[in-house]
């Protein structure tokens, strides 16, 4: 059985094609202006990589913010659920998913067969994803790269009052003003986020056993400022990127048996 999952985030869109429990191919492409596009796009990469012809996928489900317009889909999946299902299939012990994406932010508590018990959503306010570090970042002059490393450097606690990204870059740009190291900047920032990320998971109820995923387990920074304010170790599965579209496929499998 082959089926492919497609993740419709809002920044980039990721497919997983898989293969009886086994991911054969896998791709990423920016969302942009024109979604439904950028999908085909990025699901044609993903079965050119597995080999196979679109003809052989048996079901296809979609996630993420768009996923009601993703192209050649036979059903769709919530965020949450292609998460927590996605992430069960890689870590079986994992009770707690913190999942951060360009625009948002989420908690959600599952159950050891990746049943989702409770969930929380930070999307009123980018301050809790990583369109906020990103902002940061050039308001820093450094890439998001950069940035993250920055942080790893600093060891001052120095308190980001704001709780809006706009008037964050305001306290930033004070911050650089009153000669304030970057590198104490990068972590400031880096703990703000993590402090409201860990508050709105906190809602759900924290398990010892926590997985990050979504693009901002890439930033070192941030996975350094996240284990500190949870005060417990912090897992990232492979691929972390991918595991929306991973549980979406897995879902697809589920609905085709």
């Amino acid at each position: 059985m082959i089926t492919a999952g497609i993740d419709m985030g809002s920044k980039y869109i990721k497919v997983v094609i898989l293969k009886d429990g086994t991911v054969l191919g896998r791709a990423m492409e920016t969302t942009g202006f024109e979604p439904v596009e950028s999908a085909s796009r990025c699901l044609d990469k993903a079965i050119k990589e597995a080999g196979v012809e679109m003809s052989e996928i048996d079901h296809t489900t979609s996630t993420g913010a768009g996923r009601k317009v993703a192209p050649k889909t036979d059903s769709d999946i919530t965020d949450v659920g292609a998460a927590a299902k996605g992430v069960v299939n890689l870590e079986k012990n994992i009770q707690t998913v913190i999942d951060i994406g360009a625009e948002e932010g989420r908690g959600i508590k599952i159950e050891a067969d990746g049943k989702v018990v409770d969930f929380a959503v930070n999307e009123k306010c980018a301050a809790g994803a990583g369109a906020f570090a990103e902002a940061m970042s050039r308001a820093l002059e450094v890439s998001i790269d950069e940035f993250g490393q920055l942080s790893l450097k600093s060891d001052k606690a120095i308190p980001m009052n704001a709780q809006c990204a706009v008037f964050a870059e305001s306290e930033v740009v004070s911050l650089v003003h009153a000669k304030t190291p970057k590198h104490d900047i990068a972590r400031a920032v880096h703990d703000a986020i993590a402090s409201r990320i860990v508050s709105m998971v906190r809602r759900v109820g924290i398990n010892e056993s926590v997985a990050l995923i979504g693009g901002v387990s890439h930033n070192p920074g941030f996975v350094d400022s996240l284990k500190r304010a949870l005060e417990t170790e912090v897992i990232i599965p492979e691929n972390p990127d991918y595991i929306g579209a991973l549980g979406a496929a897995i879902t697809a499998s589920e609905r085709t048996k």
